[in-house]
C-alpha cells in the first residue's frame, strides 16, 4: 500500500460528536509507575501506539510482566526495586522523547550499563538536557556528540539529593528529576518553568512524598526517596494534544460544530483553547469532572464568522508547545498579522516544526517572517490554492503529517495535496483517519 495520502477536497461543513484515544502523556506515565508498584495495576483506554507499545516493551525488558485482556492492560509490578537488570542491556526507544527522558530518571540506580537507542528522528534530538541534571545524582551517560542517542548509563549505589533549575518549561525534564529524585535518599528540590504537571498529579495521587508550591511563573518540588507505589487503576482520558486537529478543523470550517467528549483539560495542557478564543473560535467545556487529580470535560466547537490575528502571550507557550503547527493554520485564516514568540522548543521536537511551520505556509501561499525563536503570519481570510501540494522528508513527525492533512482538508485546493509517510502516525494516533472519516460521513 502506498504511504502517502492525496487530498482533493474540501470537507463539508459538520456537526458531530466523537471520542478519541487515550492521552499519551498520562498512558507513558501509567506505564512507567506501574512498572514500579506492587502489585497488579490495570488500564483502559490506553493509547495503542508506537510510543506507548515502545513504553511497554522497556518494563518487559526490565523483568515486568504485562498483559492484555480485551480492552484492559495489566501490568504485575514487583515494586519499587523491581527491575530485574540485566549485563549488555539495550532499550529501544523508537520515537518517543517522552519515554527515554522519563526512563533515565527511574535507572539511575542500575548496576550495569544499559544502552538506549531509537530511531533516525530520535536519536537527533537533545537528551544532554535530561542527563546533565541525572548526573548530578551519581549516574553517568556516554552519549554519542556528547547529546544524541545512542546513549549509556551507568547507574549508582551512592545517589546523592540535587538542587535542579529547570528553566526551559520542558516536562520530561521536570519529570525525569522527579524520578530521580524518588531514588534518591533525602530531599531533591526542583525549580521548574511551568509546564505539563501530569508526573506530579499522579505523584499526588498516589500519596508519594512529593510537595508542590505553585508560584506566578514556576513551581517549587520537593521529592523525597519513595519506598512503595500503590498499584494504580485507572481509565485513561482523552488526549487534548490529538482532539488538537479536530478543533481546528471544525474552527476552519464554516458553519461546523464538533463535541469532544471525555477529554483531559488539565491547565498546563489547554493553551491551544486559551489561544483559540482570542482569535475567535468559540469553545465551551461542559460535563466539568475531576478524575485521580486530572480535569476531565466534554469540548464543543463551533466555526467563527471570522478569526481574528493574535499576538501570542508567550504564558501560553508551555500549554501547547505540541499544537503550535496546527495554530499557524488558524492563523493563516485570520484577519491580520499574527505573532508568536519564544518558540524555540518547537525546534527541540521530531522535526524542527518552527521551521516546518513556515514551509507549509509557503507552500499555501501563506506569507511568513520566521527567527530561530518566532514567527509572524500574514493571514489571508480569503485563501485559494491553485497548485499541487508534496509534502515529505519531514522526518517522519506525526504531527508534521497530520497538520497538513488538516490544511489540506480545510483550504480550498483547485489542485490537490499529496502527504507522504502516513504510517508517521502511528507513533502517537493511529486511528487519526478512523476519525476523519467518522466526521466527513
Amino acid at each position: 500500500m502506498p504511504n502517502s495520502v492525496t487530498i482533493k477536497e474540501k470537507i463539508r461543513p459538520f456537526n458531530k460528536r466523537i471520542e478519541i484515544s487515550g492521552d499519551k502523556s498520562i498512558s507513558i506515565r501509567w506505564v512507567l509507575l506501574s512498572s514500579l508498584a506492587t502489585g497488579v495495576s490495570s488500564a483502559k483506554n490506553l493509547l495503542i501506539s508506537e510510543d506507548v507499545i515502545a513504553s511497554i516493551n522497556a518494563i518487559k525488558k526490565l523483568g515486568i510482566k504485562v498483559k492484555k485482556y480485551k480492552n484492559t492492560f495489566k501490568i504485575f509490578g514487583k515494586g519499587i526495586n523491581g527491575y530485574k537488570y540485566k549485563k549488555n542491556l539495550k532499550i529501544n526507544l523508537q520515537n518517543s522523547g517522552t519515554l527515554g527522558r522519563l526512563l533515565l530518571g527511574l535507572l539511575i540506580n542500575t548496576p550495569y550499563p544499559i544502552k538506549f537507542i531509537g530511531d533516525k528522528s530520535l536519536s537527533r534530538r537533545d537528551f544532554k538536557r535530561v542527563t546533565d541534571p541525572l548526573s548530578k545524582f551519581g549516574a553517568k551517560f556516554n552519549l554519542k556528540n556528547n547529546k544524541n542517542l545512542p546513549l549509556t548509563i551507568q547507574g549508582s549505589q551512592n545517589l546523592k539529593p540535587i538542587l535542579y533549575k529547570e528553566k526551559r518549561g520542558s516536562a520530561q525534564c521536570k519529570s525525569a528529576a522527579i524520578f530521580g529524585g524518588m531514588r534518591t535518599e533525602g530531599e531533591t528540590l526542583i525549580k521548574a518553568k511551568k509546564s505539563r504537571n501530569h508526573t506530579e498529579l499522579l505523584a499526588k495521587y498516589l500519596k508519594l512524598p512529593i510537595k508542590i508550591q505553585s508560584k506566578k511563573n514556576f513551581d517549587l518540588i520537593r521529592i523525597n526517596k519513595v519506598k512503595k507505589i500503590n498499584k494504580l487503576n485507572y481509565k485513561i482520558p482523552s488526549d487534548i494534544s490529538s482532539g488538537a486537529f479536530f478543533i481546528v478543523l471544525t474552527a476552519l470550517t464554516s458553519n461546523s460544530k464538533l463535541t469532544i467528549k471525555n477529554v483531559n483539560i488539565n491547565s498546563s495542557r489547554i493553551g491551544i483553547i486559551k489561544i483559540l478564543k482570542k482569535m475567535g473560535v468559540k469553545i465551551n467545556f461542559i460535563n466539568n469532572k475531576f478524575y485521580k487529580g486530572e480535569k476531565i470535560a466534554d469540548i464543543k466547537i463551533k466555526s467563527p464568522k471570522i478569526l481574528k490575528a493574535i499576538n501570542c502571550p508567550s504564558k501560553l507557550n508551555s500549554g501547547a508547545i505540541d499544537e503550535f503547527l496546527i495554530i499557524f493554520l488558524v492563523a493563516a485564516k485570520a484577519k491580520g498579522v499574527s505573532y508568536f514568540k519564544n518558540l524555540e522548543e518547537l525546534n527541540q521536537k521530531e522535526s524542527p516544526r518552527l521551521i516546518w511551520g513556515a514551509k507549509i505556509l509557503k507552500e499555501m501561499g501563506i506569507k511568513s517572517t520566521v527567527t530561530k525563536k518566532s514567527i509572524k503570519i500574514y493571514g489571508n481570510p480569503y485563501l485559494k490554492i491553485n497548485k499541487k501540494i508534496i509534502i515529505k522528508n519531514f522526518l517522519k513527525d506525526h504531527r508534521v503529517f497530520m497538520t497538513c492533512i488538516i490544511a489540506a482538508l480545510s483550504f480550498e485546493n483547485k489542485k490537490s495535496w499529496q502527504i507522504h509517510d502516513k504510517d508517521s502516525i502511528r507513533t502517537s494516533f493511529p486511528n487519526f483517519f478512523k476519525i476523519i472519516n467518522k466526521i466527513k460521513k
